[in-house]
């Protein structure tokens, strides 16, 4: 039986992956300093005799090596997200998701761990205007967020030359579903739209809603790290993958998906009206990710297109929060 590390096992992203490997008969240690993640999201498996649960920070090495002790892989999900938070607290989103990192990838390869398995971001990919967005064709960084997780990316690249430790990284394109925190000054946009159309009031899209995301539903990301972390193909590793479904909608195409999806459980929200604001900092126009590397290297599939995500997403939202 594998034992698995997964670092913000508590937050939106993590809680999936610890329900998930947990069904899987796999053991399970999660590592939160609960931040911006929730004891609540692990209710299902808290009681679990496979599963773990260390409260401590990655920015404390001490914590991160007591984490790894007999782990075989890491699932690093632990990271301040919001480009918005990084411009407003560059110093402490540098903190976490630099020097952070660096600890657990240090305390990794001084436990020998199998694999180092991290959530890279689709925000490396800055300024670069081509589409879709291929792995090795990247442009400068528009935020101090965005630094971080290209920073990220080098040093998984240089410990995995100099140590010889296994890594992956999953650039994560606009992830949504379940668990999903709708509350906080940044919560992401889809659980953010959900709660304000199920309160009847008016989401705010930034800019004319022509902007557009590759929005990932969590299944496809889950999938994603179980096949980063059991691949047995050698060409597979030390190198960093697009985490997408690999299509695009806008923000105005969303709202509408939103609130169609939501109006079958309510038929008032079908009422409520959008608003339109000005552009956010750091935001870039387009995303969308070719998935073609991870198709033909990890065997990647992702089941869920937006429509299919979101409905889940939804439904989730509206029997859990309502």
């Amino acid at each position: 039986m594998s034992k698995i590390l997964i670092t913000g096992g508590a937050g939106f992203i993590g809680s999936n992956l610890c329900d998930y490997f947990i069904q899987k008969e796999f053991k399970v240690v999660c590592l939160d300093n609960f931040a911006t993640g929730h004891l609540h999201n692990l209710d299902s498996i808290i009681n679990n005799p496979n599963f773990t649960l260390i409260e401590g920070d990655i920015r404390n090495i001490e914590d991160c090596q007591k984490a790894v002790e007999g782990v075989d892989y890491v699932l690093h999900q632990a990271a301040l997200g919001s480009v918005p938070r990084s411009i407003n607290d560059p110093v402490t989103t540098n903190d976490v998701n630099v020097s952070g990192f660096l600890n657990m990838l240090t305390a990794s390869r001084d436990a020998k761990v199998k694999r180092f398995i991290y959530a890279a971001s689709s925000s490396t990919y800055g300024d670069s205007q081509g589409l879709p967005k291929v792995e090795d064709v990247i442009g400068k960084p528009l935020s101090p967020y965005a630094i971080t997780k290209y920073v990220n990316e080098l040093y998984a690249e240089i410990f995995s030359k100099t140590y010889g430790i296994e890594t992956i990284g999953l650039r994560y394109f606009n992830v949504f579903g379940r668990k999903q925190d709708p509350n906080g000054a940044y919560a992401a946009v889809i659980p953010k739209f959900v709660m304000q159309f199920m309160n009847y009031e008016s989401p705010v899209i930034n800019g004319d809603g022509n902007y557009s995301r590759d929005f990932t539903y969590i299944d496809n990301v889950i999938q994603m790290n179980e096949l980063a972390m059991l691949t047995e193909n050698p060409e597979a590793v030390n190198t960093v993958y697009n985490t997408a479904f690999g299509d695009r909608t806008t923000l105005t195409q969303l709202v509408q998906l939103l609130k169609d999806n939501l109006a079958q459980f309510d038929p008032k929200i079908a009422e409520v009206e959008v608003i339109y604001g000005p552009n956010r900092a750091g935001d870039i126009p387009h995303s969308l990710a070719s998935i073609e590397k991870a198709k033909n290297n990890l065997e990647y599939n992702p089941k869920f297109s937006i429509e299919a995500g979101i409905k889940e997403a939804v439904s989730w939202y509206f029997h859990n929060l309502k």
